[in-house]
């Protein structure tokens, strides 16, 4: 890489690429960049982003924080680094013949990094992925849409609105297991559930649209036997589905007019 473009890389970034070359001054260094990250990630599973700190991270690898700072100059330049890191999974090598396949893996394989790791739905979007594994993912779900007849700016807008479901359901679960687990939702009163609440509030003169998507069970799902069936939701899979339709059926309106211009049948090709 030309050094002009090197120096001027954020330091966060040039770091995940492995463009920061060590300072050969000072005393030896004892530590790597992935225990470092490592660290911090451990501590942000555990208790959540708030809680990552340069002098907890230190500390938790048994070093100063001074010794910590001459391996990454800043807490923001951290947090991008775990950021990338909690993006390093396997993604498939061969990819399937069938597209939407591939769609639904690059969403799963993105929601899997958000289970795993709840605090990255803490991480403001601050501009387009330059990270390496960030880009590896934008990368592997270009190769997935090489052969439909997509252009540039279409393919990664498609890329942009999969991201965009991934992240609102990771968010949404994120705050809705939060929420269980410190009794937040416990119910409006303390020892009564809001859908034994809600039995009694929605009512039909009130809410006549509401009540029977409520007595149905769709509006407040028991969880038994559905996680099985749909880990990320119900809600999660049926959005995911319409999306992938809208794009088949725009996918299929621009074979339709580019048969018209080539004066070909008009009859669609299978997706």
């Amino acid at each position: 890489m030309d050094n002009k473009y090197e120096e001027a890389l954020p330091r966060g970034v040039a770091l995940s690429w492995g463009l920061v070359k060590s300072t050969q001054r000072g005393p030896k260094r004892v530590m790597s960049l992935k225990q470092i990250v490592g660290a911090a990630a451990a501590i942000a599973d555990k208790e959540g982003l708030a809680a990552v700190s340069m002098n907890k991270v230190a500390a938790s690898l048994g070093f100063t924080t001074m010794a910590l700072y001459r391996y990454v100059p800043s807490k923001e330049d951290l947090i991008l680094l775990m950021q990338d890191a909690a993006f390093e999974i396997s993604l498939p090598e061969e990819i399937s013949a069938d597209w939407r396949e591939n769609m639904s893996i690059f969403v799963m394989a993105i929601m899997r990094c958000y289970q795993d790791h709840p605090w990255l739905c803490d991480i403001p979007a601050s501009g387009i992925p330059i990270t390496p594994n960030n880009l590896r993912f934008v990368d592997w779900a270009l190769g997935i849409m090489q052969h439909l007849p997509l252009d540039h700016q279409e393919m990664i807008s498609i890329v942009v609105m999969l991201t965009s479901h991934a992240r609102i359901y990771s968010f949404f679960g994120r705050d809705m297991d939060r929420a269980v687990r410190t009794g937040v939702n416990s119910g409006p009163v303390p020892g009564v559930s809001y859908t034994a609440a809600l039995e009694q509030l929605v009512t039909s003169e009130r809410f006549p649209y509401l009540r029977p998507v409520f007595l149905a069970g769709a509006y407040s799902p028991d969880e038994d036997g559905i996680k099985d069936e749909h880990p990320y939701g119900f809600e999660f899979d049926f959005a995911l589905a319409r999306i992938l339709d809208g794009i088949e059926h725009y996918i299929t309106a621009k074979r339709m007019q580019e048969q018209e211009r080539d004066g070909s049948p008009k009859s669609p090709e299978p997706l």
